[in-house]
């Protein structure tokens, strides 16, 4: 199992997780550099790490997220999440074009949801198998 997570993974960082884990990291950047945005660059540096590298892992909800992960998901999708969401969009239909990036195609549609709302989840391993979630 470890052996196809990993033939997955390094799939999907040539064909699309480099490029979306680039975006995500942009955007920490800009987080950053505009100093009282820091606790949504830390959120798009986690978000950046599962999406270059989301086989074998994946995200759940923080016990401790109330309001305030509420109001920073609002504020996140008006100025970078929809911008990413849109990002895994676009990435998704050339590899649903191409018969063999189909289930990347989905792993990206996947991803929008988290690209999103990012405060609040947490990036866990797991020990199912990518279909039976």
């Amino acid at each position: 199992m470890k052996v196809f997570n990993m033939l997955l993974n390094v799939l999907w960082l040539v064909f699309c997780g480099l490029w979306m884990a680039i975006g995500y990291l942009i955007a920490a950047l800009i987080c950053f550099v505009l100093i009282i945005t820091i606790p949504f660059g830390i959120a798009s540096l986690r978000i950046a790490g599962f999406v270059l590298w989301p086989f074998g892992r994946t995200t759940v909800d923080r016990a401790d997220a109330g309001a305030g992960s509420f109001v920073g998901n609002v504020i996140w999708v008006v100025f970078a999440g929809w911008w990413l969401a849109l990002a895994h969009l676009v990435t998704s239909i050339p590899l649903f074009v191409s018969i063999i990036g189909i289930p990347f195609g989905w792993a990206n549609l996947k991803l929008i949801p988290i690209s999103l709302m990012p405060l609040g989840r947490e990036v866990v391993p797991t020990d199912q198998r990518f279909g039976t979630r």
